[in-house]
């Protein structure tokens, strides 16, 4: 089930593993900076999972806190297609279909960051993750944990509320 963990292993891969924790977040404190920089207009996709009344969370390596697993999209890929490519990075998952909640917008922090927001009640999980994630857990709608995001409990509000797409800020 996702968000059981395995066992710890050998202290070598113990060891491997807390050195990629740390350097992930290094490397992501670094490019947040070089981004304010270098990408001033960034575009993103987040996909809210929902399976008999619950909602899947990630927690990051890099940044504490649960969010919708979801990441950037890359050149000459589509928004769909990278909500699809960073479902199966971040959690696993197979998704035969995607619904556009909304659009959403976040000038905060001096960025200038523009997110696609997709539902998916149709998917499989294959159980596997990236190393970027640390945590994935399924929460009830109606009982997220406390160290959600804002942006994440806001997207999820939306989808209760019905009538998308949305358009807003983040």
């Amino acid at each position: 089930m996702p968000g059981e963990r395995a066992s710890a292993g050998s202290a070598p891969r113990r060891f491997r593993r807390f050195a990629t924790r740390i350097a992930l977040r290094v490397a992501y404190v670094t490019l947040a900076l070089s981004w304010r920089v270098f990408h001033p207009i960034t575009i993103g996709v987040r996909v809210i999972f929902i399976r008999d009344g619950r909602v899947l969370l990630v927690q990051h390596t890099y940044r504490g806190g649960w969010f919708l697993p979801g990441g950037g999209i890359k050149k000459h890929e589509s928004l769909a297609a990278a909500a699809r490519r960073e479902a199966l990075e971040e959690v696993g998952a197979q998704v035969a279909a995607l619904s556009l909640l909304g659009l959403y917008a976040n000038f905060s922090e001096s960025k200038s960051d523009h997110v696609a927001v997709f539902a998916s009640t149709d998917f499989q999980l294959t159980g596997e993750h990236d190393d970027e994630i640390a945590q994935i857990e399924w929460f009830s709608l109606d009982a997220l944990p406390v160290d959600a995001s804002p942006g994440t409990r806001e997207r999820i509000a939306d989808y209760l509320a019905g009538g998308a797409p949305f358009v807003g800020d983040w």
